[in-house]
Protein backbone atom coordinates (compact mmCIF):
# COMPACT_ATOMS: atom_id res chain seq x y z
CA UNK A 1 0.00 0.00 0.00
CA UNK A 2 1.25 3.47 -0.85
CA UNK A 3 0.75 6.18 1.75
CA UNK A 4 1.94 9.63 0.73
CA UNK A 5 3.97 8.22 -2.18
CA UNK A 6 5.76 5.82 0.19
CA UNK A 7 5.20 2.08 0.22
CA UNK A 8 4.26 0.55 3.57
CA UNK A 9 3.47 -2.82 5.03
CA UNK A 10 1.55 -3.00 8.28
CA UNK A 11 4.51 -4.53 10.15
CA UNK A 12 8.24 -4.62 9.50
CA UNK A 13 11.53 -5.30 11.35
CA UNK A 14 13.89 -2.52 12.32
CA UNK A 15 17.61 -3.19 12.67
CA UNK A 16 19.67 -0.47 14.31
CA UNK A 17 23.29 -0.35 15.35
CA UNK A 18 23.68 0.23 19.06
CA UNK A 19 26.97 -0.17 20.91
CA UNK A 20 28.52 -2.01 18.00
CA UNK A 21 25.70 -4.57 17.93
CA UNK A 22 22.65 -4.93 15.73
CA UNK A 23 19.50 -4.28 17.76
CA UNK A 24 16.26 -5.75 16.41
CA UNK A 25 12.91 -4.07 16.95
CA UNK A 26 9.55 -4.25 15.19
CA UNK A 27 7.55 -1.33 13.78
CA UNK A 28 3.76 -1.38 13.39
CA UNK A 29 1.10 1.01 12.17
CA UNK A 30 -1.04 1.87 15.20
CA UNK A 31 -4.53 1.11 13.91
CA UNK A 32 -6.21 2.52 17.02
CA UNK A 33 -5.12 6.00 15.86
CA UNK A 34 -6.64 5.73 12.38
CA UNK A 35 -8.29 7.33 10.48
CA UNK A 36 -7.47 10.64 12.15
CA UNK A 37 -3.78 10.13 12.88
CA UNK A 38 -0.98 8.25 11.13
CA UNK A 39 1.15 6.78 13.91
CA UNK A 40 4.02 4.28 13.77
CA UNK A 41 4.91 2.47 17.00
CA UNK A 42 8.16 0.64 17.72
CA UNK A 43 8.02 -2.53 19.84
CA UNK A 44 10.93 -3.93 21.85
CA UNK A 45 9.60 -7.04 23.60
CA UNK A 46 7.18 -9.92 23.32
CA UNK A 47 5.11 -8.36 26.10
CA UNK A 48 4.72 -5.16 24.06
CA UNK A 49 3.73 -7.20 21.01
CA UNK A 50 1.12 -9.16 22.97
CA UNK A 51 -0.28 -5.90 24.32
CA UNK A 52 -0.42 -4.42 20.80
CA UNK A 53 -2.39 -7.48 19.64
CA UNK A 54 -4.71 -7.34 22.65
CA UNK A 55 -5.36 -3.59 22.28
CA UNK A 56 -5.87 -4.06 18.51
CA UNK A 57 -3.05 -1.77 17.48
CA UNK A 58 -2.44 -4.68 15.13
CA UNK A 59 -5.53 -6.69 14.17
CA UNK A 60 -6.90 -8.97 11.50
CA UNK A 61 -6.15 -12.70 11.56
CA UNK A 62 -3.29 -12.74 9.01
CA UNK A 63 -1.59 -9.72 10.57
CA UNK A 64 -2.00 -11.17 14.06
CA UNK A 65 -0.15 -14.26 12.83
CA UNK A 66 2.74 -12.21 11.43
CA UNK A 67 2.81 -10.09 14.59
CA UNK A 68 2.98 -13.22 16.74
CA UNK A 69 5.90 -14.48 14.65
CA UNK A 70 7.77 -11.23 15.19
CA UNK A 71 6.81 -11.40 18.87
CA UNK A 72 8.60 -14.74 19.14
CA UNK A 73 11.61 -13.19 17.40
CA UNK A 74 11.61 -10.32 19.91
CA UNK A 75 11.53 -12.85 22.74
CA UNK A 76 14.57 -14.64 21.34
CA UNK A 77 16.49 -11.37 21.37
CA UNK A 78 16.61 -11.51 25.17
CA UNK A 79 16.83 -15.28 25.68
CA UNK A 80 16.30 -18.21 23.34
CA UNK A 81 16.13 -20.87 26.03
CA UNK A 82 13.33 -23.42 25.89
CA UNK A 83 11.75 -21.94 29.00
CA UNK A 84 11.76 -18.37 27.73
CA UNK A 85 10.37 -19.36 24.34
CA UNK A 86 7.55 -21.33 25.96
CA UNK A 87 6.72 -18.38 28.20
CA UNK A 88 6.69 -16.08 25.15
CA UNK A 89 4.40 -18.48 23.29
CA UNK A 90 1.97 -18.60 26.21
CA UNK A 91 1.99 -14.80 26.47
CA UNK A 92 1.11 -14.40 22.79
CA UNK A 93 -1.49 -17.18 22.70
CA UNK A 94 -3.38 -15.52 25.55
CA UNK A 95 -3.61 -12.17 23.76
CA UNK A 96 -6.54 -13.03 21.42
CA UNK A 97 -8.04 -16.51 21.37
CA UNK A 98 -10.23 -16.62 18.24
CA UNK A 99 -7.84 -15.95 15.33
CA UNK A 100 -6.24 -19.31 14.53
CA UNK A 101 -3.40 -17.64 12.62
CA UNK A 102 -1.92 -16.63 15.95
CA UNK A 103 -1.60 -20.23 17.13
CA UNK A 104 -0.42 -21.36 13.70
CA UNK A 105 2.38 -18.77 13.65
CA UNK A 106 3.49 -19.41 17.24
CA UNK A 107 3.65 -23.18 16.70
CA UNK A 108 5.54 -22.74 13.44
CA UNK A 109 8.06 -20.42 15.12
CA UNK A 110 8.53 -22.82 18.03
CA UNK A 111 9.26 -25.71 15.69
CA UNK A 112 11.75 -23.67 13.70
CA UNK A 113 13.56 -22.29 16.72
CA UNK A 114 13.78 -25.45 18.82
CA UNK A 115 15.09 -27.42 15.84
CA UNK A 116 18.45 -25.63 16.12
CA UNK A 117 20.95 -25.03 18.91
CA UNK A 118 20.15 -22.15 21.27
CA UNK A 119 22.88 -19.77 19.96
CA UNK A 120 21.33 -19.97 16.46
CA UNK A 121 17.72 -19.49 17.48
CA UNK A 122 17.55 -15.71 17.38
CA UNK A 123 18.89 -15.55 13.83
CA UNK A 124 16.52 -18.29 12.68
CA UNK A 125 13.59 -16.57 14.41
CA UNK A 126 13.98 -13.28 12.56
CA UNK A 127 14.44 -15.07 9.26
CA UNK A 128 11.33 -17.21 9.79
CA UNK A 129 9.20 -14.26 10.89
CA UNK A 130 10.20 -12.37 7.74
CA UNK A 131 9.31 -15.43 5.66
CA UNK A 132 5.86 -15.65 7.27
CA UNK A 133 5.29 -11.97 6.44
CA UNK A 134 6.42 -12.42 2.83
CA UNK A 135 4.24 -15.52 2.45
CA UNK A 136 1.22 -13.55 3.67
CA UNK A 137 1.74 -10.96 0.93
CA UNK A 138 1.97 -13.64 -1.77
CA UNK A 139 -1.09 -15.46 -0.39
CA UNK A 140 -3.18 -12.28 -0.42
CA UNK A 141 -2.12 -11.39 -3.95
CA UNK A 142 -3.28 -14.86 -5.05
CA UNK A 143 -6.60 -14.39 -3.21
CA UNK A 144 -6.96 -11.15 -5.14
CA UNK A 145 -6.44 -12.91 -8.48
CA UNK A 146 -8.96 -15.67 -7.75
CA UNK A 147 -11.49 -13.22 -6.35
CA UNK A 148 -11.07 -10.99 -9.39
CA UNK A 149 -12.27 -13.85 -11.60
CA UNK A 150 -15.45 -14.11 -9.51
CA UNK A 151 -16.08 -10.37 -9.75
CA UNK A 152 -15.45 -10.37 -13.50
CA UNK A 153 -18.01 -13.16 -13.91
CA UNK A 154 -20.56 -11.19 -11.88
CA UNK A 155 -19.87 -7.99 -13.81
CA UNK A 156 -20.35 -9.76 -17.14
CA UNK A 157 -24.07 -10.07 -16.40
CA UNK A 158 -24.45 -6.45 -15.30
CA UNK A 159 -24.06 -3.42 -17.56
CA UNK A 160 -23.76 -1.14 -14.53
CA UNK A 161 -21.33 -0.61 -11.66
CA UNK A 162 -20.64 -3.68 -9.51
CA UNK A 163 -21.67 -3.15 -5.89
CA UNK A 164 -19.86 -5.12 -3.18
CA UNK A 165 -20.72 -5.13 0.51
CA UNK A 166 -18.07 -5.89 3.10
CA UNK A 167 -18.09 -6.12 6.89
CA UNK A 168 -15.32 -5.12 9.31
CA UNK A 169 -11.86 -4.55 7.84
CA UNK A 170 -10.30 -7.36 5.83
CA UNK A 171 -8.10 -5.16 3.73
CA UNK A 172 -4.47 -4.17 3.71
CA UNK A 173 -4.57 -3.18 7.39
CA UNK A 174 -5.74 -6.66 8.44
CA UNK A 175 -2.81 -8.36 6.73
CA UNK A 176 0.83 -7.64 5.99
CA UNK A 177 -0.24 -6.21 2.62
CA UNK A 178 -3.09 -6.38 0.05
CA UNK A 179 -5.78 -7.79 2.34
CA UNK A 180 -8.14 -10.74 2.02
CA UNK A 181 -11.70 -9.58 1.31
CA UNK A 182 -10.46 -6.33 -0.24
CA UNK A 183 -7.71 -7.95 -2.34
CA UNK A 184 -10.21 -8.85 -5.12
CA UNK A 185 -11.64 -5.33 -4.92
CA UNK A 186 -8.23 -3.73 -5.36
CA UNK A 187 -7.44 -6.16 -8.19
CA UNK A 188 -10.74 -5.32 -9.90
CA UNK A 189 -10.28 -1.56 -9.51
CA UNK A 190 -6.70 -1.73 -10.76
CA UNK A 191 -7.91 -3.76 -13.76
CA UNK A 192 -10.25 -0.93 -14.71
CA UNK A 193 -13.52 -2.44 -13.47
CA UNK A 194 -16.27 -0.09 -12.30
CA UNK A 195 -16.72 -1.16 -8.67
CA UNK A 196 -18.26 0.39 -5.59
CA UNK A 197 -18.05 -0.85 -1.99
CA UNK A 198 -20.74 -0.62 0.68
CA UNK A 199 -18.73 -0.34 3.91
CA UNK A 200 -20.42 -1.54 7.10
CA UNK A 201 -19.41 0.70 9.99
CA UNK A 202 -18.89 -2.46 12.12
CA UNK A 203 -19.76 -1.57 15.66
CA UNK A 204 -18.54 -1.53 18.33
CA UNK A 205 -15.01 -0.62 17.21
CA UNK A 206 -16.01 0.74 13.79
CA UNK A 207 -13.26 -1.02 11.82
CA UNK A 208 -15.27 -0.53 8.65
CA UNK A 209 -15.97 3.18 9.11
CA UNK A 210 -12.48 3.92 10.42
CA UNK A 211 -10.18 1.51 8.59
CA UNK A 212 -11.86 0.12 5.46
CA UNK A 213 -13.08 3.56 4.42
CA UNK A 214 -9.59 4.99 5.04
CA UNK A 215 -7.99 2.29 2.89
CA UNK A 216 -10.43 2.58 0.01
CA UNK A 217 -10.22 6.35 -0.01
CA UNK A 218 -6.45 6.28 -0.36
CA UNK A 219 -6.60 3.72 -3.14
CA UNK A 220 -9.27 5.69 -4.97
CA UNK A 221 -11.96 2.99 -4.84
CA UNK A 222 -15.51 4.43 -4.70
CA UNK A 223 -17.24 3.54 -1.42
CA UNK A 224 -20.13 4.47 0.85
CA UNK A 225 -20.19 3.93 4.61
CA UNK A 226 -23.48 2.52 5.91
CA UNK A 227 -24.70 1.60 9.36
CA UNK A 228 -24.45 -2.09 10.21
CA UNK A 229 -28.19 -2.64 9.89
CA UNK A 230 -28.50 -1.22 6.36
CA UNK A 231 -27.16 -4.25 4.48
CA UNK A 232 -30.43 -6.16 4.34
CA UNK A 233 -32.32 -3.15 2.99
CA UNK A 234 -29.67 -2.57 0.30
CA UNK A 235 -29.96 -6.21 -0.78
CA UNK A 236 -33.76 -5.97 -0.98
CA UNK A 237 -33.33 -2.97 -3.28
CA UNK A 238 -30.97 -4.89 -5.58
CA UNK A 239 -28.08 -2.63 -4.68
CA UNK A 240 -25.67 -5.39 -3.57
CA UNK A 241 -24.20 -7.79 -6.14
CA UNK A 242 -22.13 -9.80 -3.66
CA UNK A 243 -20.86 -9.82 -0.10
CA UNK A 244 -17.17 -10.43 0.57
CA UNK A 245 -15.86 -10.81 4.12
CA UNK A 246 -12.69 -12.07 5.73
CA UNK A 247 -12.44 -14.59 8.55
CA UNK A 248 -10.63 -15.13 11.81
CA UNK A 249 -11.14 -18.89 11.78
CA UNK A 250 -12.81 -21.34 9.40
CA UNK A 251 -13.62 -24.92 10.33
CA UNK A 252 -12.61 -27.73 8.02
CA UNK A 253 -16.31 -28.15 7.25
CA UNK A 254 -16.59 -24.56 5.99
CA UNK A 255 -18.19 -22.65 8.88
CA UNK A 256 -16.84 -19.08 8.89
CA UNK A 257 -16.07 -17.27 12.13
CA UNK A 258 -15.74 -13.54 11.53
CA UNK A 259 -16.47 -10.19 13.14
CA UNK A 260 -19.78 -10.00 14.98
CA UNK A 261 -22.58 -9.12 12.56
CA UNK A 262 -21.28 -11.22 9.67
CA UNK A 263 -23.89 -13.94 10.27
CA UNK A 264 -26.72 -11.42 9.84
CA UNK A 265 -25.27 -10.31 6.50
CA UNK A 266 -25.11 -13.94 5.37
CA UNK A 267 -28.75 -14.48 6.33
CA UNK A 268 -29.82 -11.40 4.39
CA UNK A 269 -27.71 -12.46 1.41
CA UNK A 270 -29.29 -15.93 1.36
CA UNK A 271 -32.79 -14.45 1.57
CA UNK A 272 -32.09 -12.17 -1.39
CA UNK A 273 -30.09 -14.52 -3.60
CA UNK A 274 -26.87 -12.51 -3.17
CA UNK A 275 -23.59 -14.48 -3.36
CA UNK A 276 -21.72 -14.54 -0.03
CA UNK A 277 -17.96 -15.05 -0.26
CA UNK A 278 -15.35 -15.49 2.46
CA UNK A 279 -11.76 -14.62 1.50
CA UNK A 280 -9.56 -16.92 3.56
CA UNK A 281 -5.81 -17.70 3.58
CA UNK A 282 -5.22 -21.37 4.33
CA UNK A 283 -3.52 -20.59 7.67
CA UNK A 284 -6.94 -19.29 8.78
CA UNK A 285 -8.53 -22.72 8.23
CA UNK A 286 -8.48 -24.74 11.45
CA UNK A 287 -8.23 -28.33 10.25
CA UNK A 288 -8.59 -29.57 13.82
CA UNK A 289 -12.14 -28.23 14.23
CA UNK A 290 -15.19 -29.61 12.44
CA UNK A 291 -17.87 -28.24 14.79
CA UNK A 292 -18.10 -24.46 14.98
CA UNK A 293 -19.18 -24.76 18.62
CA UNK A 294 -15.56 -25.60 19.41
CA UNK A 295 -14.32 -22.18 18.23
CA UNK A 296 -13.44 -19.99 21.23
CA UNK A 297 -15.34 -16.70 20.88
CA UNK A 298 -13.51 -13.75 22.37
CA UNK A 299 -15.53 -11.66 24.82
CA UNK A 300 -14.04 -8.17 24.86
CA UNK A 301 -14.28 -5.33 27.38
CA UNK A 302 -17.76 -3.85 27.80
CA UNK A 303 -16.28 -0.36 27.48
CA UNK A 304 -16.08 -0.95 23.72
CA UNK A 305 -19.89 -0.94 23.76
CA UNK A 306 -20.25 1.98 26.17
CA UNK A 307 -17.66 4.27 24.58
CA UNK A 308 -17.06 5.49 21.05
CA UNK A 309 -14.01 7.36 19.77
CA UNK A 310 -13.94 10.08 17.14
CA UNK A 311 -12.78 13.54 16.18
CA UNK A 312 -14.63 16.47 17.73
CA UNK A 313 -15.53 19.65 15.86
CA UNK A 314 -12.52 21.37 17.42
CA UNK A 315 -10.23 18.82 15.73
CA UNK A 316 -9.36 16.93 18.90
CA UNK A 317 -9.95 13.19 19.20
CA UNK A 318 -12.09 12.09 22.11
CA UNK A 319 -13.91 9.12 23.60
CA UNK A 320 -17.53 9.69 24.61
CA UNK A 321 -20.06 7.48 26.37
CA UNK A 322 -23.21 6.49 24.45
CA UNK A 323 -24.99 4.36 27.09
CA UNK A 324 -26.52 5.30 30.44
CA UNK A 325 -24.20 4.94 33.43
CA UNK A 326 -24.67 1.57 35.07
CA UNK A 327 -25.86 -0.21 31.90
CA UNK A 328 -24.81 -3.82 31.48
CA UNK A 329 -23.17 -4.67 28.15
CA UNK A 330 -22.12 -7.88 26.40
CA UNK A 331 -19.38 -7.70 23.80
CA UNK A 332 -18.80 -10.96 21.89
CA UNK A 333 -16.28 -10.08 19.18
CA UNK A 334 -17.23 -12.76 16.63
CA UNK A 335 -20.07 -14.86 15.31
CA UNK A 336 -20.19 -17.94 13.08
CA UNK A 337 -21.76 -18.13 9.64
CA UNK A 338 -22.76 -21.75 8.88
CA UNK A 339 -21.27 -23.30 5.75
CA UNK A 340 -24.75 -23.61 4.20
CA UNK A 341 -24.88 -19.80 3.89
CA UNK A 342 -21.45 -19.47 2.24
CA UNK A 343 -21.40 -19.47 -1.57
CA UNK A 344 -17.65 -19.92 -1.93
CA UNK A 345 -14.42 -19.65 0.04
CA UNK A 346 -11.75 -17.71 -1.84
CA UNK A 347 -8.28 -19.03 -0.99
CA UNK A 348 -4.83 -18.58 -2.49
CA UNK A 349 -5.33 -21.98 -4.17
CA UNK A 350 -8.64 -21.11 -5.80
CA UNK A 351 -12.32 -20.87 -4.92
CA UNK A 352 -13.95 -23.76 -3.08
CA UNK A 353 -17.45 -24.67 -2.00
CA UNK A 354 -17.39 -24.80 1.82
CA UNK A 355 -17.86 -28.56 1.80
CA UNK A 356 -14.84 -29.04 -0.49
CA UNK A 357 -12.20 -27.32 1.64
CA UNK A 358 -10.66 -30.73 2.30
CA UNK A 359 -9.45 -30.70 -1.31
CA UNK A 360 -6.90 -28.09 -0.26
CA UNK A 361 -5.15 -30.72 1.85
CA UNK A 362 -3.96 -32.35 -1.36
CA UNK A 363 -2.25 -29.08 -2.30
CA UNK A 364 -0.96 -27.59 0.94
CA UNK A 365 2.39 -28.95 2.11
CA UNK A 366 2.63 -29.71 5.82
CA UNK A 367 5.58 -27.35 6.14
CA UNK A 368 3.38 -24.46 5.00
CA UNK A 369 0.36 -25.30 7.17
CA UNK A 370 1.62 -27.91 9.64
CA UNK A 371 -1.73 -28.18 11.40
CA UNK A 372 -2.90 -30.21 8.42
CA UNK A 373 -0.48 -33.04 9.21
CA UNK A 374 -2.86 -34.38 11.87
CA UNK A 375 -5.79 -34.83 9.45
Amino acid sequence: MNIGQQQFRTIWPLIQEEGGHALHRVAIIDQTALPHEWRIVTLDSVQQMADAIRRMQVRGAPLIGAAAAYGMALASRHSASDGNLQAAASCLLASRPTAVNLRWAVERMMRKMTAVAEPLRCEHAWREAAQIADEDVRINQAIGRHGLALLQALAADRPRRLNILTHCNAGWLATVDWGTALAPVYAAFDAGMDVHVWVDETRPRNQGASLTAWELQRHGVPYTVVCDNAGGRLMQQGKVDCVIVGADRVTRTGDVCNKIGTYLKALAAADNGVPFYAAVPTPTIDWQIADAKDIPIEERDADEIHMVAGRAENGCTARVRVTPEGSAAANPAFDVTPARLVTSVITEHGCYAPGRLGDILQIVDATINPITSNH
